[in-house]
């Protein structure tokens, strides 16, 4: 690697690396008061909603490292042509090694993107959901006070009337409006905390469980024993999601050995690996934009920070609206600026010739 190569790509993963840093900390921050409740009222200490917080952060950050990197690539890009350091890299052929480190950049980015979205993000799930259930499990055997209503998460209520010696919970009532298609009621005369190992279950005795959907019809279950599984009541959606929490090597593993090849398993592996290319589609973008030197004087100018912002939520939206599916808008910014850097790089005459 020439030595030009090797000062622009360390100058760009740098600026792209702090700010990534930054944005990983002030979100993790974020989270940690939105999940205040879990030591106000679920009876947690620091380390637990510390950690909680840290596990959020990988699925979480999918979404923002592109951008950190496209524009950390920005910044980088004018700090140069403010420098006149471009200017000097485009008259003395010093293109190539713009390219060679903008490539070093994007495929050690799309590295460490499918890392994340293959390996860290389903482990980070995974984890997360074993320890909601078990913040969930500790709620309600020894925190959840008698006679009073607590949220366990949005959309789930639980009441106890009170506690055994035991530990055995007496008049256990709990209301699940996650589903807005269906509600679901439990209530039971005694029930009991227990796990079997790889989770935490709720043990109801003579009890009853209701459905009521949103066109009102009522149905009632009676049962003299229900096992209700902990997790299910601390998900944010009530269904717990087993592909999201199983990372990419088992997925191939468990199909291969099957044989079967679900249309949920492909396309799970295949979101995950379009991740790349919105790192490579937004390298692209501001590389075509920033990467040339101009002259041109305007009195407004948008600050390339803001440009990268705009181009990943349009990416974003044609992504979400596409008929063609997820990859779309990152196809369509590999296309649009490997287009642009074609056009704008492309070889032009320096005056006309003069006639004779």
């Amino acid at each position: 690697m020439k030595r030009l190569t090797a000062y622009l790509s360390r100058l760009f993963v740098i600026d792209a690396m702090i700010l990534f840093g930054v944005v990983c900390v002030l979100l993790w921050l974020v989270n940690c008061l939105r999940s205040f409740d879990v030591v106000s009222v679920k009876g947690q200490g620091l380390v637990t909603l510390a950690l909680q917080a840290l596990l959020t952060m990988p699925p979480l950050a999918l979404t923002f490292f592109y951008v950190c990197v496209g524009i950390g690539l920005a910044r980088a890009l004018l700090a140069l042509q403010n420098s006149r350091e471009l200017h000097i890299i485009h008259t003395s052929y010093g293109l190539p090694s713009l390219w060679r480190a903008t490539g070093v950049v994007a495929v050690a980015s799309v590295l460490a993107v499918l890392l994340i979205s293959n390996f860290l993000a389903p482990m980070a799930n995974k984890r997360l959901n074993i320890l909601s259930a078990s913040v969930a499990a500790d709620l309600i055997s020894t925190t959840l006070k008698p006679q009073r209503f607590t949220r366990v998460t949005p959309g789930v209520l639980l009441l106890i009337g009170g506690r055994a010696g035991n530990g055995e919970i007496t008049e256990f009532f709990a209301d699940d409006r996650r589903d807005h298609g269906m509600r679901h009621t439990y209530m039971a005369e005694t029930a009991r905390v227990s796990t079997d190992g790889e989770g935490y279950v709720i043990e109801l005795y003579d009890g009853w469980l209701q459905y009521t959907s949103s066109t009102g019809q009522f149905s009632e279950i009676s049962f003299t024993r229900y096992d209700l599984n902990v997790e299910r009541l601390s998900q944010a959606t009530g269904v717990v999601d087993t592909l999201g929490e199983t990372d990419s090597f088992a997925l191939v593993s468990a199909a291969v050995a099957s044989g079967a090849w679900s249309p949920a398993v492909i396309t799970e592996l295949a979101n995950r690996m379009f991740e790349g290319l919105k790192v490579v589609g937004i390298c692209l973008l501001v590389l075509a934009i920033s990467g040339f030197p101009s002259g041109r004087r305007t009195r407004f100018s948008l600050p390339m920070e803001v440009v990268v912002m705009l181009l990943a939520f349009l990416e974003l939206g044609v992504s979400a609206y596409s008929p063609l599916g997820a990859s779309t808008g990152a196809l369509l910014m590999i296309i649009v600026g490997g287009s642009t850097l074609l056009i704008r790089s492309r070889p032009r005459r320096i005056g006309a010739e003069v006639p004779a």
